[in-house]
C-alpha cells in the first residue's frame, strides 16, 4: 500500500486508545483535571458501567470563557507552556490529550464558570465535532458529562466487561483517589444510588475507615513525618499502612501515590513488601497507602499517556526511603518480640534490621517409638480429610503403593518413614534410597487441591452450614467477581446471597475452609481469583481458589499421627512433588547424595 496520512477521524481515534482504555480512564482523567483546578469537592455520577453516562463535577477555579474553545483541541493545556517545564512537571495533567481523546469517541458536554464571571459557558462536542457555545447558568467550578461512551470505537468497546465489573473500577480508582486527597470531599453515585463519600476532613484514618471499615482503620499505622530536616529536599513517604496482621492474599490493596499521582511501580510496590519481611506469611501482602512526595526535577512522569508508570532520577534512594520508612514505622509503632512462638520448645529470635528469624540448626522434634505412642488426635485445622481416629490408625498405617480403591491413582512416592519436624514447618521422612524433606504447606495444599477437584467433579462438594449467615459487605469489584464466577462457589459449595446493593450473606462454607472465618475466607478466595490464574476447568480453579487457604501452615507443631497422615495423603495424590503454585513440595537426598555430602565416596 502507498503511504498516506490518516484521516483526522482514525488518527483520533487511535490516539484517544492509548489514554481512553475503559469508562474508569475518562473518570481518571476528568479528576485529574478537577484536582489541578484546586477543587475542595468532586462528584463524580456514572450509569451503565459508564458506558451510558458519566458526570464530574467539580468547585474548581473553573475555565475562563475565552480559553473553552481550546479545551477539547489536541495538545491544549494550560499546565506547561515550554519544553522546559517538561523536566519539572508538578501537575496531574499536562500532556493535553485528555479532552480531545475523550471527546474523540463520546458526546461530551461542558459547562463552566470561573469566580469573575457572572454567566458560564455551555460547550457540546460530539466525536470531535464543536457545537454550538453557549451561555449557561452555573456554579463556580466545571461540570463535565460524557454519553455513549466507543458508541463510533465497536472495536473499543467489544473488549469491555459487564456494566458492574466497569462500574466496580470506576468505585475503585475513586476510592484510590480520596485515599491520597483526604482534604477533598468525594461522592460517588452509580444507577441512581450514592455508593461512596468521604467528608474531606483531611484525615487519613477517616477515608480508610470509609473504604474499609472502621476495624481495619483502627488497627492500621500512620507514617509519621514529623522531625525531618526542613533543609532536606530527597524523597519523603508519608500515608497510612496496615499492621502485619492485615495482610490480603494479592497486591490489590497497595497503593502508591507519587505527588498525588496514582502509579505502578514495581520497585515501590518491592520496596514496600521487603519492609514487612519476616512480619507476614508466604504469599501474603500487606495493605497501605504510600504518599511518596519528592521534587518534580527527580522524577519523570511523561512515560506513557496514561501516565501511570514514572522513572526516578535515583531509584536506589527511592527504595531506600520506602523500604525504611515503613520498616521503622512498623517497629516503632508495633515492637516485635524477641522470641518467636513457632512451636513449643522451639525458640527463634528476630533481627531487628532484617526481619528474619534466626533458628537454632535443624530443630527436630523425633517421632517417638512404640513405647511411647502419641495419643491420638486430630489436626489442629480439623477438616481437609486429615481427621485421625484409633479405628483408622492401623489402615493409614498399612497404605503402600497399590492402586487406591478407584483404580486408577497410584502414588509417585515410596513409603515413607516419618522422623521428626523440622522449625514446624518441614516434615522429615527417610525413604528406600535416602531422606525426604517435606514442606508441610504446600504439601497440604496439593492434597486439598486434589481432593476438591475430585468432590467437585462429582458433583459433591464438602461444604459447612453456617448456624446463622454470616453478613459481609463487598465492593462492586468482589460483587462483579462472584456474579461472574457462579460455578466456582457452586463447585465449592460456598452459597453466598445478595442480601443489599453491597451486602452478602454467606450462608454454607468449603469443608476446607470451616475453621476460617466466613469473611476472611471469601476475601481470600476472591483475591485468590483477582490474581488471574488460569484453569481449563471451573473445578481447577475452584480447588486453587481454596487450597492455599484451607491448607495447614508454615509454622504449625504437628503430632507424630498428624504428619505421617499428611504423608499418607501425599503419597496417593497423582502430582505429589508440587503445589497448585508450582511451588516444590519435597527434596528428595539420595543415599548418593548423602555418601557424598559425609565423604563415604
Amino acid at each position: 500500500m502507498a503511504i498516506r496520512v490518516l484521516e483526522a477521524e482514525v488518527a483520533g481515534m487511535i490516539a484517544a486508545g492509548e489514554v481512553v482504555e475503559r469508562p474508569s480512564s475518562v473518570v481518571k482523567e476528568l479528576l485529574e483535571n478537577s484536582l489541578d483546578a484546586g477543587a475542595t469537592r468532586i462528584d463524580v455520577t456514572t450509569t451503565g458501567g459508564g458506558v451510558e453516562s458519566i458526570v464530574v463535577s467539580d468547585n474548581g477555579v473553573g475555565i475562563p470563557e475565552v480559553d473553552v474553545p481550546l479545551v477539547f483541541q489536541q495538545f491544549a493545556t494550560s499546565k506547561i507552556s515550554r519544553s522546559e517545564d517538561l523536566n519539572s512537571i508538578n501537575t496531574l495533567g499536562f500532556r493535553g490529550e485528555a479532552m480531545y481523546s475523550i471527546s474523540a469517541v463520546s458526546k461530551v458536554e461542558l459547562i463552566t464558570r470561573t469566580v469573575d464571571e457572572k454567566v458560564g459557558v455551555n460547550i457540546n462536542i460530539l466525536e470531535g465535532n464543536v457545537g454550538v457555545i453557549s451561555p449557561a447558568a452555573a456554579n463556580v467550578g466545571t461540570k463535565v458529562t460524557v454519553l455513549n461512551l466507543f458508541t463510533n470505537f465497536p472495536a473499543r468497546k467489544k473488549f469491555l466487561r459487564s456494566q458492574k465489573a466497569e462500574a466496580g473500577r470506576i468505585a475503585t480508582l475513586v476510592k484510590r483517589y480520596s485515599m491520597i486527597w483526604p482534604k477533598i470531599s468525594f461522592s460517588l453515585s452509580q444507577e441512581g444510588t450514592r455508593f461512596f463519600s468521604t467528608t474531606g476532613s483531611g484525615s487519613f484514618r477517616d477515608v480508610i475507615a470509609t473504604i474499609y471499615g472502621a476495624e481495619t482503620s483502627k488497627g492500621m499505622i500512620l507514617i509519621d513525618r514529623q522531625g525531618i530536616d526542613p533543609e532536606y529536599s530527597g524523597p519523603i513517604l508519608g500515608g497510612i499502612i496496615g499492621s502485619p496482621s492485615q495482610t490480603r492474599a494479592n497486591r490489590s490493596h497497595i497503593n502508591i501515590f507519587v505527588n498525588g499521582r496514582y502509579v505502578q511501580n514495581r520497585t515501590l510496590s518491592y520496596a514496600f513488601e521487603q519492609a514487612y519481611h519476616g512480619l507476614v506469611g508466604h504469599r501474603r501482602f500487606p495493605i497501605g497507602v504510600l504518599d511518596l512526595r519528592l521534587p518534580g526535577e527527580d522524577v519523570d512522569v511523561n512515560v506513557h499517556p496514561a501516565k501511570t508508570e514514572v522513572r526516578f532520577l535515583n531509584e536506589s534512594e527511592v527504595f531506600g526511603v520506602v523500604q525504611s520508612t515503613v520498616r521503622d514505622s512498623l517497629l516503632s509503632s508495633s515492637p516485635v518480640q524477641g522470641v518467636s512462638s513457632v512451636s513449643a520448645g522451639n525458640s527463634a529470635t528476630l533481627d531487628q534490621a532484617t526481619g528474619r528469624y534466626d533458628f537454632s540448626p535443624w530443630q527436630v522434634r523425633l517421632g517417638a517409638g512404640s513405647a511411647n505412642k502419641p495419643n491420638v488426635q486430630s489436626v489442629v485445622n480439623a477438616t481437609n480429610s486429615m481427621m485421625v481416629t484409633e479405628s483408622n490408625l492401623s489402615r493409614i498405617n498399612d497404605v503402600s503403593d497399590e492402586p487406591s480403591a478407584g483404580g486408577n491413582v497410584r502414588s509417585t512416592l515410596p513409603m515413607l518413614r516419618i522422623l521428626g519436624q523440622a522449625q514446624s514447618t518441614y516434615i522429615a521422612a527417610e525413604g528406600p534410597d535416602g531422606i525426604y524433606l517435606i514442606d508441610q504447606h504446600a504439601a497440604h495444599e496439593r492434597v486439598v487441591f486434589e481432593e476438591v477437584i475430585e468432590k467437585a467433579k462429582n458433583s459433591s462438594p464438602a461444604f459447612q452450614t453456617l448456624l446463622e449467615p454470616f453478613v459481609i459487605n463487598l465492593d462492586p469489584s468482589q460483587i462483579s467477581m462472584i456474579e461472574e464466577n457462579d460455578p466456582l462457589f457452586a463447585a465449592l459449595g460456598m452459597k453466598l446471597e445478595q442480601f443489599g446493593p453491597e451486602t452478602y450473606l454467606i450462608r454454607t462454607v468449603p469443608a476446607v475452609l470451616s475453621q476460617s472465618n466466613p469473611a476472611k475466607a471469601l476475601i481470600d478466595v476472591l483475591d485468590s481469583l483477582e490474581n488471574g490464574a488460569v484453569f481449563e476447568t471451573w473445578e481447577e480453579k475452584a480447588a486453587y481458589s481454596v487450597s492455599c487457604h484451607g491448607a495447614i501452615r508454615a509454622g504449625q507443631s504437628l503430632s507424630v499421627v498428624e504428619m505421617e497422615t499428611l504423608v499418607r495423603q501425599l503419597e496417593s495424590c497423582q502430582n505429589p512433588n508440587t503445589c497448585p503454585h508450582g511451588r516444590p513440595t519435597l527434596i528428595h537426598l539420595s543415599s548418593k547424595h548423602l555418601e557424598i555430602e559425609f565423604g563415604r565416596r
